[in-house]
């Protein structure tokens, strides 16, 4: 459907990122730093690509800023971090990138902002330009002539920051509630097929690592292995879900 760069220096987080996309049917090419990111640009135009704010070499909005300053910013450009400020998403805006998704990713969240990214892409293709001049006093200039203000901005991180810790290990949604309501880890109500195909299988996944974590006690090891999953991808697949590890080990 669309040709993605993901750009992240953690090795699980481009594997999860690249899984998540080739299954919603996208083409998507991984690149760990600013210098591979620099040759696969250089190579093809993309319709959308993920960047990492915070990386060894050069970070992502130093590298936002040199594609703007080269005209190379033909396409909506996403930012990603877990440490972001407010400052950050002013300056990655004011340069052009087009959303910002704050660490750890939920799925709900990643691909919709890849397909309001492509829709924009699509219906409104950008124009190659140098940096943009300094937006009035009080506002940045967004993509697309739009005005955003700092007060929206701030409130923007601010929401980022907090579902950070929303995310955390002991979050749980009603969906994976009601799914674990059963008597026991084989117990499981029907799940509601009158939903969005992501979001059913969104909950589907959590209550499969749920009955798994409930049955092997909340060993991260032995789930590991009944998955298929390497602990770290597994990890991060957990907390992605909002699951709470310390479900099993209750049980």
């Amino acid at each position: 459907m669309a040709n993605i760069l993901v750009v992240d220096d953690e090795l699980g987080i481009r594997d999860l990122l690249s899984e998540i996309l080739n299954d919603e049917g996208h083409s998507v090419d991984l690149a760990e730093n600013a210098t591979r990111a620099r040759a696969a640009r250089a190579a093809q135009n993309y319709d959308l690509v993920l960047l990492d704010i915070w990386m060894p070499d050069t970070d992502g909005v130093s590298l936002l800023k040199e594609w703007a300053s080269a005209g190379l910013l033909t396409m909506p450009v996403i930012m990603m971090s877990g440490h972001a400020t407010i400052d950050t998403a002013v300056e990655a805006t004011r340069i052009g990138a087009y959303s910002f998704l704050e660490k750890p990713i939920t799925l709900q969240k990643l691909l919709k902002a890849v397909e309001q990214g492509l829709a924009r892409h699509a219906s409104q293709p950008p124009v190659p330009a140098a940096p943009p001049a300094a937006a009035p006093l009080g506002s940045v200039a967004a993509k697309g002539g739009e005005s955003l203000t700092v007060p929206a901005i701030a409130t923007m991180a601010a929401n980022a920051v907090a579902s950070v810790h929303a995310a955390g290990v002991g979050t749980t949604s009603n969906s994976a509630d009601s799914a674990a309501a059963g008597s026991g880890p084989q117990s499981r109500q029907g799940f509601d097929l009158d939903r969005p195909l992501r979001e059913a299988r969104d909950g589907f996944e959590k209550a499969y690592f749920e009955f798994h974590l409930a049955r092997e006690g909340g060993s991260m090891t032995r789930v590991a292995e009944k998955t298929g999953l390497e602990r770290t991808h597994l990890y991060r697949k957990l907390r992605q879900l909002g699951v709470d590890l310390g479900r099993g080990k209750r049980g």
